[in-house]
């Protein structure tokens, strides 16, 4: 079993929250979150199938400009960290930006660490609730189907992630808050950087 699929697992443990099910308008024409999406898993397939070769940080800086690009991380660790958010200093919020970034990165490069034939599918409609549009996506392996659900929001021009449903319907974002509530109440900003870090360095070494 691959890490992704672990890590897949252990998500459906944690999560306390289950989305409702999607019940929004549904675009006819292909919609315009899409192609973020596709993108990104086109270099992240890339770096499955040459994953030997790149090693666990070449992985990590291959895949780091996908991820800046695809990924809305600022309000991803935002969402994650819940109200404390609003009272932490400039200077923590930025290095909680910082490290979880680094982790979302991370984990993809320490997860993702092989090809066997795997292939990623992203239907170009999406249902849309409210300003949010929500991606339907499927990981084909030989012997299963795994869906991903990706909320994106539009930033500026662009569309980027700011959630993803784990087997399409578990919050990421639930996940993390869940994980960092303890944290934070004990150590505050400083002791979840912390802690986010040692998950990237752990991600990193496989």
């Amino acid at each position: 079993m691959h890490n992704w699929m672990m890590r897949i697992s252990l998500a459906v443990t944690l999560a306390l929250a289950v989305t409702a099910p999607l019940s929004g308008a549904r675009a006819d024409a292909a919609d315009p979150a899409a192609p973020a999406v596709r993108g990104f898993y086109a270099t992240l397939l890339d770096c499955m199938k040459n994953a030997k070769a790149l090693g666990a940080q070449g992985r990590y800086d291959k895949l780091k400009p996908a991820v800046e690009q695809a990924f809305e991380l600022r309000t991803m660790i935002k969402y994650a960290v819940g109200p404390t958010w609003d009272t932490a200093s400039a200077d923590d919020q930025k290095a909680l930006t910082r490290s979880f970034a680094r982790m979302t990165i991370a984990q993809y490069a320490g997860n993702f660490d092989g090809y066997d034939g795997e292939k990623f599918t992203v239907e170009p409609q999406a249902d849309i609730r409210g300003t949010d549009h929500y991606v339907k996506t499927e990981l084909v392996v030989k012997d299963q189907t795994v869906a991903f659900i990706y909320r994106m929001r539009q930033f500026g021009s662009d569309w980027k992630i700011i959630d993803i449903l784990l087997d399409g319907s578990i919050s990421q974002l639930s996940v993390y808050r869940s994980d960092f509530s303890a944290t934070l109440k004990s150590g505050g900003a400083a002791a979840l950087v912390k802690k986010i870090d040692a998950l990237a360095d752990k991600a990193l070494k496989g």
